[in-house]
């Protein structure tokens, strides 16, 4: 086998939806003043017995039972987040085997990786033999996070995760990634300290992604040998439809799905794009085999994305 692909994905969300009218009984904002800057309607919050294991599992549970597997099965876990509980270690892949009752049955335990989740960080193990089933998960509760008097940031953040799975295959359906950072952008994006709160520089971010996203976006097909007029979806990193829109609309990705979901998710951060990209796949939104484009975008300022075939 010398290539990988996406069978199946998973997510899974708090019951607790928070209102942007909600919201305005908390600070000082509105409605119409949300949606028009970023477009978010409303969220989902994670309570107290809801951590970031508790949903990665939950998501994870569902991916591999739509990729018709075992979890045992399951040789390789990668885990995104920035807002585990422990900070060592961080979301253990351990909870895997704990959870499905069957320590010792399941093949490797690799560490985790703490990355802007694409499936290509478990298609790289897999074309390297390392691996041949893997479990690629992003999952974050910003909620613990937040300064919620800060009406700047509590607006755009969600909690949630989404799961991929990962398998060898003859032919490669999970293509080579752009990546990078900004330096001189470093703080844009933050969580700084012991007890930080999330911190982002909104005006820089949003003029960084509307003038040099389209130009990466644009590399990210050239490299995954697709045109945009090919794509049969966008999915970019759920921060701010104000950015998604017009992206994909410069782009030229003109028969393609564009992901919405942060307009009833918020901002997940490393959970967004796998969220996203399994309701559209739920809800049969996307032809299978259509070439995806996968975005993402954060803290750094780093970016990465890809071309993937949907499962």
């Amino acid at each position: 086998m010398t290539g990988s692909k996406v069978v199946a994905l998973g997510h899974y969300q708090p019951e607790r939806v928070l209102t942007n009218a909600e919201l305005s009984t908390m600070v000082d904002t509105n409605d119409e003043w949300i949606q028009s800057r970023v477009g978010i309607r409303e969220r989902r919050i994670a309570g107290p017995d809801e951590q970031v294991d508790e949903m990665a599992w939950r998501a994870a549970e569902k991916a591999v039972a739509n990729a018709g597997l075992d979890v045992t099965e399951i040789d390789l876990v990668v885990v995104a987040t920035c807002t585990a509980l422990d900070r060592s270690p961080t979301s253990p892949p351990g909870w895997l085997r704990a959870r499905a009752g069957s320590a010792g049955r399941a093949r490797r335990e690799h560490g985790v990786l703490r990355v802007q989740p694409r499936a290509g960080d478990g298609g790289h193990a897999i074309r390297a033999g390392a691996a041949t089933k893997a479990l690629v998960i992003g999952v974050e509760k910003l909620s613990d996070w937040t300064d919620w008097t800060d009406r700047t940031t509590c607006v755009l953040i969600g909690d949630g995760a989404g799961a991929a799975v990962v398998v060898a295959t003859e032919e490669p359906e999970i293509g080579p990634v752009v990546w990078g950072s900004v330096p001189q952008m470093s703080d844009a994006v933050r969580i700084e300290g012991r007890d930080g709160t999330f911190q982002q520089e909104g005006l820089s971010v949003f003029r960084w992604a509307t003038t040099q996203l389209p130009v990466i976006a644009q590399q990210v097909c050239a490299k995954g040998g697709v045109t945009p007029e090919e794509l049969g979806a966008v999915v970019l990193h759920q921060a701010n439809l104000r950015i998604i829109e017009p992206l994909a609309k410069r782009l030229g990705a003109v028969n393609a799905v564009v992901a919405r979901d942060v307009i009833e998710s918020g901002n997940t951060s490393a959970a967004s794009i796998p969220i996203a990209l399994s309701k559209l796949v739920e809800k049969r939104e996307v032809p299978v085999g259509a070439p995806v484009l996968l975005f993402g975008f954060g803290g750094g300022l780093s970016y990465a994305g890809q071309i993937i075939r949907c499962p």
